[in-house]
């Protein structure tokens, strides 16, 4: 979706909530939203009152002293506690649990100074006209809420409507959000879309990318020029375009620095692998790669261990270094074992 595109549509969603239009004065969006609205004082008294927010929070609120003391590390103290005390019961009145609402204030106590009105019951509406589930948004808030004090309800909006062109669905959007806020907090139009445009031309689809962002979301909110750069990292691996393991090579090399992948190189080559065994096994298994150097040495090590195992057998099956030693692999072995004294002379596919 071009920025062209997406202000038409964030234009159209606005037309169909006229009341999303324009952020409305707090006494209409109260009326239009909520039943009742918490009276806030703003009067010369409160704005002298200066307490501390960890004391409020712990004494008023009871908030765990671990709550209270991180939100308090960042801010010390309440200067309009009858603004806290609004965002407080609003946010209790939409669904947002004690322990929500702990996990809220800690991680942005800014909240509890924000307008509750232009900007929390505003943007809580929001979510609501796209038509996010209840239970969904208050998860959403609850692990981002920076939504509440960061990006404008326009840059929003746009963010909301690119995502579920992508993902199909307002649903699709509610999971992925679910998954990571990030895609809240990045513009879009300046990552997302450039990199499916990229990936595209790359002959990766937008349906692969559709399925795949919600198993690594943070790939595809690289920088463009990063990501340009994995992909001629890949290519110069030799890997085929075609592959459906292409975008997973792609995010493998995402996940390292070029020094930490020659580290991965050298411990294969340290284990008798060549360069050769190790092209074959990133191909057909990209994310056996992401495997410390650790994991590495130890699946190795153990199979070549037995004897009747050699390094041609791991490179057939890159995919022994993405299983637990001990909970998967010696298990399986045990098992290959019982079977190969018994005489059925079954291979078992790991």
């Amino acid at each position: 979706m071009n920025p062209f595109i997406c202000k038409t549509l964030t234009s159209v969603f606005f037309k169909n909530s006229p009341h999303l239009c324009k952020p409305p004065s707090p006494h209409s969006i109260s009326l239009l939203f909520f039943s009742s609205s918490c009276s806030i004082s703003n009067g010369p008294s409160e704005e002298k009152t200066k307490i501390s927010l960890a004391d409020y929070l712990i004494n008023q609120q009871q908030f765990s002293s671990e709550a209270a003391s991180k939100a308090s590390s960042i801010q010390s103290y309440l200067k309009k506690p009858g603004n806290a005390e609004a965002v407080l019961s609003f946010l209790k009145e939409s669904g947002f649990s004690h322990a929500h609402i702990e996990k809220v204030v800690k991680r942005e106590p800014n909240v509890l100074f924000t307008n509750l009105d232009n900007n929390i019951k505003f943007k809580t509406a929001m979510f609501e006209n796209f038509g996010f589930p209840s239970a969904d948004i208050v998860h959403i808030l609850s692990a981002d809420p920076w939504i509440f004090t960061g990006r404008s309800e326009n840059e929003l909006i746009c963010s909301i409507l690119i995502l579920k062109s992508v993902v199909g669905s307002i649903a699709n959007v509610s999971r992925l959000l679910k998954i990571s806020g990030w895609f809240l907090r990045c513009d879009l139009k300046k990552t997302l879309i450039p990199n499916i445009e990229f990936l595209n031309s790359c002959r990766i689809s937008t349906s692969q990318i559709a399925k795949y962002i919600f198993h690594f979301p943070r790939l595809f909110l690289h920088k463009p020029e990063n990501v340009k750069h994995f992909v001629k990292r890949v290519d110069e691996l030799g890997f085929d375009r075609k592959s459906k393991m292409f975008l997973q090579a792609i995010r493998t090399m995402s996940a390292m620095t070029e020094q930490n992948w020659e580290l991965k190189l050298k411990a294969f080559r340290s284990l008798g692998y060549s360069e050769d065994d190790i092209l074959s096994m990133f191909r057909r298994s990209p994310q056996a790669f992401a495997m410390s150097e650790r994991k590495i040495q130890g699946v190795t090590e153990m199979l070549l261990s037995r004897g009747d195992m050699d390094i041609s057998f791991i490179v057939q099956n890159p995919s022994l270094f993405l299983c637990s030693i001990e909970g998967s692999l010696k298990p399986r072995l045990r098992v290959y074992d019982i079977l190969k004294k018994a005489g059925d002379g079954v291979l078992l596919a790991f």
